[in-house]
């Protein structure tokens, strides 16, 4: 994963939110609608153009308000970011849609994940791994940001990952793929501007 430069950054922030506003709201403000060129001049960026997995979590004040993601790139960054900004918004299946009223008031952050590695239990690191254990068909992910922002330790960040992926909490003991990432994660401020974090 390349590290994506504030303009980026704020160009992915745009272009989640023009989705929002376009798709529930009606409006037409999405910075792709145009010509596709990134702020600043010239063709968008090699690093928008690449394929990353990434999540789009919506809260609204300080509530989860919807959170929906790609763990593999499967096609250009920024059209990820606007298929889970709408996502998020819509499809969710723990909230209710976004209604047109609610957009002005929901903040959108970005997480753009670095390529899955798998690891042994032992060499997570809360607050910098993100991870996703699976075992067959079941798959669990967690952020890196949950973690911390829970306060977990490793072992209960490592339990609520295999809760996730409908496991018992202490698969991760028992044969399950483990795989981390890390993430560079990036959120709209109350004033619209970015937060930047690493």
């Amino acid at each position: 994963m390349l590290p994506l430069n504030e303009s980026e950054q704020r160009f992915l922030l745009r272009v989640a939110r023009g989705a929002l506003e376009e798709e529930i709201q009606g409006k037409h403000a999405s910075p792709l609608a145009s010509d596709r060129s990134r702020p600043g001049r010239g063709k968008m960026s090699f690093a928008l153009e690449c394929r990353a997995g990434a999540f789009v979590t919506l809260r609204k004040g300080r509530l989860l308000r919807g959170c929906i993601g790609r763990a593999e790139g499967v096609s250009p960054l920024y059209c990820t970011v606007r298929d889970c900004a709408l996502g998020a918004a819509l499809n969710d299946i723990r909230f209710d849609p976004v209604q047109p009223d609610e957009v002005p008031y929901l903040l959108v952050e970005i997480s753009v994940l670095s390529p899955l590695a798998e690891v042994r239990a032992e060499e997570v690191e809360v607050g910098r791994h993100g991870l996703v254990v699976s075992l067959g068909a079941r798959r669990g992910l967690l952020l890196p940001q949950v973690a911390s922002e829970m306060s977990w330790d490793r072992i209960r960040l490592l339990e609520e990952t295999c809760l996730k992926a409908g496991l018992p909490k202490d698969a991760w003991k028992h044969g399950v793929r483990i795989q981390a990432f890390t993430a560079q994660i990036f959120r709209e401020g109350e004033t619209g501007q970015s937060v930047l974090s690493a």
